[in-house]
């Protein structure tokens, strides 16, 4: 009978600290919890009103040019959004989001139509909106995974809330890759055109957002015919475009 009382009392002991264990790691992950959408929101209201300074892709971009013994270069120009040209909001939204006003961050067509594609075969496309495109080169690293992709959708709901859609679109053109070294709509129409963002014509802006799947293997200022195609496409839907 004594054992067996000494038995169910280091038994008990035991799932006492078992109890206590799982309690103390179940606050720590709540805290931790708690923590990461502080700062993360934190984070994400500051740049609301603070231009990024930088982007991973910058830096990545800037290392792997060292690399191959070339000098670092990181091009970039701020430009408000009041004095982006029209035409390359309307270019942009055309060729990458066309239901960027419509959505909340998501465009639940493009991505279904992206699976399907994917599916039967075609060339792989994503189905990523201007929003997703925007968390991803702010606020995460360029490599992809499942891992990165979960962050992103995190951060696309972030901005969809925190940021108006002006402040979207702004700083998706201010942060996009435009050439090798180059950021930004400015620094692109300053190299390729010689001239600012403010006064792009529909072609040059069309062939700005043309090549942006790949800027370090096209260029505006010497397009190739499938570039050309796509810019003629773009520009016949940017009068259908809204823009914020």
């Amino acid at each position: 009978m004594a054992a067996r009382r000494k038995r169910n009392k280091k038994r008990g002991k035991k799932t006492y600290w078992i109890q206590h264990i799982r309690n103390r790691y179940l606050r720590w992950c709540v805290r931790a919890l708690v923590w990461f959408l502080a700062i993360t929101a934190g984070w994400v209201l500051l740049l609301r009103f603070i231009n990024p300074p930088v982007t991973w892709l910058m830096i990545q971009r800037g290392i792997e040019r060292k690399s191959e013994g070339k000098e670092w270069k990181i091009t970039k120009k701020w430009v408000a959004y009041e004095d982006l040209s029209d035409n390359l909001k309307r270019a942009a939204i055309a060729a990458e989001d066309a239901r960027f006003m419509e959505h909340w961050g998501f465009d639940g067509e493009a991505i279904a139509d992206a699976y399907q594609r994917n599916k039967n075969g075609g060339k792989l496309r994503g189905g990523s909106t201007i929003s997703q495109q925007t968390a991803k080169n702010v606020f995460l690293w360029p490599r992809r995974s499942w891992i990165r992709k979960g962050f992103e959708a995190y951060f696309t709901v972030l901005i969809e809330l925190l940021w108006s859609k002006k402040r979207i679109l702004e700083v998706y053109l201010n942060v996009i890759e435009t050439g090798d070294g180059l950021y930004g709509a400015e620094a692109a129409t300053r190299f390729y055109f010689n001239k600012s963002a403010q006064s792009l014509t529909k072609r040059q802006a069309a062939l700005i957002v043309a090549v942006l799947p790949n800027p370090r293997r096209w260029s505006p200022s010497r397009p190739t015919a499938f570039i050309n195609r796509k810019a003629n496409t773009i520009v016949r839907y940017m009068n259908h475009s809204r823009i914020p």
